[in-house]
């Protein structure tokens, strides 16, 4: 096809929306589907799109967004409590199978020995969108072959980070000495990244935000990513590089979240049309021409990889049993993406040649593509081993999930920061989301934790952890957000409890509609001041705490019978007359026999407040 460029972003969505769930269907998974794609409208396929290299390079953004989220992710706290597993299972993972791999590179095809280096610890990358969706759609990214899984594939996606930015170094290298001064521009730009994010990203991002503009602030998220990947790619280092940075830098900001959920439509959209652009790259004739050297190199992948992995996995600290080691082989043992972003790297630099890179790029798609049928077969053979039983020791991760926060807090204004002061006083972890930036700063220069966003986006939930969350705690001074973000929350996780700050008895009944327990702003305070009040005028505490407590049930009584007939006015009318004569009937006893005059009769209760 050599259409416009509308023609071909719609024959991208096209096969987009046709492969995704048919694969999905099938169980076969996203990535999957885009490759197929990708090796449908490529060259090989029916040729609709030819300029493949053209469309990868543009594609390849979505790489660099992914480097950015995973940046955002790396929390220092989160990389303490795994740094065992993260650095000692996931280190000697990676270089043991950059060695491995390497060698048999070297001596089978005579290559250099940095291109060797480089083809190994491409090869030694596993593919974190397939191994993660595979744990996902299996349920077991919280089983201890899971959790350990996660770590390896975390630290792999670091070790790409200075992968990257050390291929253009080799590459240069192999032509000319390394000189003092590429090796100090490549520090000074790492250099002005860092402290330009450290000091301006965060400043510019508040004056953004102080817009109340979503679209100014997404466009300001998109010019941080690619900004950044602009500068180190202009020194002659990685993209990729930019962008992790950049995400590590507001890790811990009060925009973490907001960015997140601003970015990861763009980065799953650019990262399809990445696996899409990768499938069209995958040289059929190729693979046709030389089967028995692709197949060959797709069975040594697998082996070595599959090997190594569940030997890590025996060892400390993941100490996992044979039955689960094997399980977490056949999840990595696969190539990843981030190969492709090497062997790329690697041939813009002439560290490899276009002839092996197409080789590489076959073997790691097939082996991608093998990846969820061979673990289909390796479940059926782990069914019939012994299961791990209950006295087996934990590993010593185990924990990390209970560093998840289970409640989430959308509004901190008066409301919201009681519920979060006993929160912190039970150190019971949680989310605390604002879209008042003047509250978060004022906030956070008092240490406390939270970040800004509308709760009332679904995207701005998930970047939360919001399927972690079991209770939502919606506490926004507006009553129409208030109802907005709670019919969200209830429609993508409906088996969460949610408690609602409700302005007034109406806008509890429309939360009680969604099935939230609803909690009424000032119906609390009003009623212990009436309690002191009760007491000022000569009635004992006991006697006026007691008159509170039954006043309290008598209205929440009377807030559940009216939520039933609130859209009839008449029988609304109806319960208040019935409600005031059950009230006075309730207190007529404390003031029988008395001396003091008959108590005059009370108003009705209100339909509102």
């Amino acid at each position: 096809m050599h259409g416009s460029g509308l023609e071909l972003a719609l024959v991208f969505l096209l096969a987009a929306v046709i492969a995704v769930p048919v694969f999905k269907k099938l169980g076969l998974g996203a990535v999957l589907a885009y490759l197929a794609a990708g090796v449908v409208l490529g060259p090989d396929g029916f040729g609709l799109v030819r300029d493949t290299d053209r469309i990868l390079d543009a594609a390849e953004i979505g790489v660099v967004m992914l480097l950015f989220v995973i940046g955002l992710e790396l929390s220092p706290s989160r990389l303490r409590v795994m740094r065992r597993p993260v650095f000692v299972s996931g280190g000697l993972q990676v270089a043991l199978s950059a060695l491995a791999l390497g060698a048999i590179v070297y001596f089978a095809a005579h290559l250099h020995w940095k291109s060797a280096l480089v083809i190994g610890l491409g090869l030694a990358l596993s593919s974190t969108a397939v191994g993660l969706q595979l744990l996902a759609e299996r349920k077991e990214l919280n089983t201890d072959y899971g959790r350990l899984g996660f770590a390896i594939l975390l630290f792999q996606d670091l070790a790409a980070i200075p992968l990257l930015a050390a291929i253009p170094l080799l590459g240069g290298a192999k032509e000319q000495t390394l000189t003092w001064p590429i090796a100090l521009q490549a520090i000074g730009t790492v250099a002005l990244v860092v402290i330009g994010g450290r000091y301006l990203l965060r400043y510019v991002f508040r004056v953004v935000a102080r817009t109340k503009m979503p679209e100014v602030f997404t466009a300001t998220a998109l010019f941080a990513v690619l900004g950044s990947a602009w500068i180190m790619q202009g020194a002659g280092l990685s993209a990729g590089l930019g962008a992790f940075i950049a995400g590590v830098l507001l890790a811990d900001s009060e925009f973490r979240h907001e960015l997140e959920s601003q970015i990861q439509p763009f980065e799953g959209l650019l990262l399809g049309l990445f696996f899409i652009a990768v499938g069209m790259g995958i040289d059929l004739d190729r693979v046709a021409a030389e089967p028995l050297l692709i197949a060959g190199g797709v069975l040594a992948l697998l082996l070595v990889k599959f090997s190594i992995v569940f030997f890590v996995g025996r060892l400390w600290p993941g100490r996992l049993p044979s039955r689960e080691a094997l399980a977490l082989g056949g999840v990595l043992w696969l190539g990843g993406e981030f190969a492709f972003v090497v062997f790329n790297e690697a041939t813009r630099v002439r560290l490899i040649d276009s002839v092996v890179h197409d080789r590489l790029v076959a073997m790691v798609g097939i082996s991608m593509a093998l990846t969820p049928l061979l673990l289909i077969g390796i479940t059926r053979l782990l069914r019939e081993m012994p299961a791990r039983t209950a006295s087996a020791p934990r590993p010593d991760f185990d924990d990390i999930a209970d560093h998840q926060p289970k409640v989430l807090v959308a509004g901190m204004g008066r409301f919201g920061q009681i519920v979060a002061r006993l929160l912190v006083a039970q150190r019971i972890p949680f989310v605390a989301l604002e879209h008042n930036l003047d509250t978060v700063e004022g906030l956070r220069r008092l240490g406390n934790e939270l970040y800004y966003g509308d709760p009332t986006r679904p995207d701005l939930l998930r970047a939360a952890g919001g399927e972690r969350i079991e209770v939502f705690v919606m506490a926004m001074d507006n009553p129409e957000t208030n109802t907005k973000a709670v019919r969200l929350v209830r429609r993508m996780y409906p088996d969460a409890k949610v408690f609602a700050r409700a302005r007034d008895r109406q806008h509890a009944w429309r939360l009680m509609d969604l099935g939230a327990t609803v909690f009424r702003e000032l119906f609390g305070s009003s009623l212990t001041m009436g309690e002191e009040v009760l007491v000022a005028l000569g009635m004992s505490p006991e006697q006026a705490a007691d008159h509170a407590r039954r006043f309290r049930e008598h209205d929440n009584k009377l807030l559940r019978a009216q939520h039933l007939v609130y859209d009839d006015d008449v029988a609304l009318r109806q319960t208040s007359r019935e409600s005031r004569v059950e009230l006075m009937q309730l207190f007529a006893a404390d003031s029988s026999g008395s001396d003091e005059p008959e108590q005059a009769p009370l108003p009705e209760p209100p339909t509102r407040g």
